[in-house]
């Protein structure tokens, strides 16, 4: 049976890992990247971590918010791609470029509000003089950010999933190097601690995207696709409004999917300062596995797109399933690491017996709810491929804000599960999710008769 299954979906699997692995590289290297600023200015000061987390914890949702918009861009470049119609494609691509630049200064002004009500958050005031500075040089990032997701994902609609990871691990190279120097001060760079962490960011954001710049104007890598970037056609307002429709649905599920894990920190808070250090270790852990799902979701959409584009509808559920047996696979995988180093996980974060203790606990819910994760990313990035993005939102909305973080009050406070009870809730949602978009893809092949 499996000699079967992999014959048949051997090409697809191959595919899927030939633009995927990439993918996971550059996403594990911004994760190494994280790892390294925590690491480096918690060596410089506590307080200075502290004030890092709070306003990295701040941003997460709008950056969430702006790569799930950005995605929006991958399938209609895929099926422009799969038409050959690579004049349009370049046109797709700065009509995407200005949608992402507008959304960067909406959520500008949208964190500006938040900034200038930091002082009423509650923070302990010793902290508000590093955390200021530090939230505006992440506030100056975002238009850098935006602009680079809206290339990226134009190279990854292309299939050229290889130069965003090439770009993305010398922009983790600079950043890691920056942080030493601009943090710890050796030789003639000056000290600058967390403001050092801050600048060393926003010179690798600015560094990706003018390679990125160079590359699609000053070189021939891209040049068929010039033309049409050059010489815009058709109602600018209708094409950014298409863009738009696109982006939003993916940006509002990613959003409300990031939200909801947000929220249950609240909730882990409730309980205690050993849940809420157990919470954001297992939180940090399980990130690896959703970036691995990220690389081969991401080819999922760029192939379903590519084949409907070319007219070859047959491919597309067999792309969409063999993506989940990739996952799966992953999944296993991570399952059996989580499985054999539970009790160890905690290590890794803090020296602390009792959030040690709730870490281990809490990793058994997190390897349940790996195959929810799985079909949901995979299924989501398929509706993604064919366009249908629409009922994204609220199947996202209904999954982690009607039943996940319901069920994550009701397990951990009213059965009085406590930490893991909140965790509980993960499963559920991500499940009930992954089932939804399955059974949408589903009910749209039928209806498009495709067996």
């Amino acid at each position: 049976m499996l000699k079967k299954t992999f014959r048949l979906y051997r090409d697809h699997y191959v595919a899927l890992l030939r633009l995927g692995v990439p993918i996971m590289i550059g996403q594990l290297g911004i994760i190494i990247v994280g790892f390294a600023d925590n690491m480096m200015v918690g060596h410089h000061t506590s307080e200075e971590l502290a004030a890092a987390s709070f306003v990295n914890n701040l941003f997460n949702l709008p950056l969430m918010f702006a790569l799930g918009f950005s995605l929006g861009l991958t399938p209609l470049i895929g099926n422009l791609v799969g038409k050959n119609q690579v004049a349009k494609a370049g046109q797709t691509l700065r009509y995407g470029l200005i949608a992402n630049l507008l959304l960067a200064i909406l959520l500008i002004g949208v964190m500006s509000v938040v900034y200038v009500n930091i002082d009423r958050m509650g923070q302990p005031e010793e902290l508000l003089p590093l955390i200021k500075p530090y939230f505006l040089i992440h506030l100056s990032g975002l238009i850098f950010i935006m602009l680079f997701n809206a290339f990226k994902q134009f190279a990854d609609g292309i299939m050229d999933t290889r130069i965003s990871m090439y770009i993305l691990l010398c922009g983790n190279v600079l950043n890691i190097i920056g942080n030493y120097l601009l943090i710890f001060g050796p030789g003639f760079f000056p000290e600058l601690g967390l403001l050092g962490a801050g600048f060393s960011t926003l010179l690798s954001r600015i560094f990706t995207l003018s390679v990125f710049v160079y590359l699609f104007f000053f070189t021939s890598r891209y040049g068929r696709f010039k033309e049409g970037f050059r010489h815009l056609k058709g109602d600018s307002g209708k094409q950014l409004l298409h863009l738009t429709k696109m982006g939003m649905p993916i940006a509002l599920q990613m959003g409300m999917e990031t939200g909801s894990f947000n929220l249950s920190v609240i909730m882990m808070g409730w309980i205690g300062t050993a849940a809420l250090a157990a919470h954001q270790a297992v939180a940090t852990f399980t990130t690896i596995g959703f970036m691995l799902y990220y690389g081969i979701g991401s080819a999922i959409t760029i192939l379903v797109s590519n084949a409907k584009g070319s007219g070859e509808m047959n491919k597309v559920r067999s792309i969409a399933n063999a993506g989940f047996h990739v996952i799966i696979l992953l999944a296993v995988c991570i399952v059996i690491i989580m499985a054999l180093f539970r009790q160890q996980v905690g290590y890794l974060f803090t020296d602390s017996e009792e959030v040690n203790g709730i870490v281990a606990l809490l990793i058994i819910p997190t390897m349940v709810y790996q195959f929810g994760d799985g079909l949901q990313v995979a299924y989501a990035n398929a509706l993604r491929g064919i366009g249908d993005v629409k009922p994204m939102a609220l199947i996202a909305f209904v999954s982690y804000f009607l039943v996940c973080l319901p069920a994550a009050y009701l397990f951990g406070f009213v059965c009085r599960g406590g930490a893991m009870g909140i965790w509980w809730g993960f499963p559920i949602g991500l499940t009930l999710a992954g089932v939804m978009f399955y059974s949408r893809f589903r009910y749209k092949m039928k209806n498009s008769k495709i067996v």
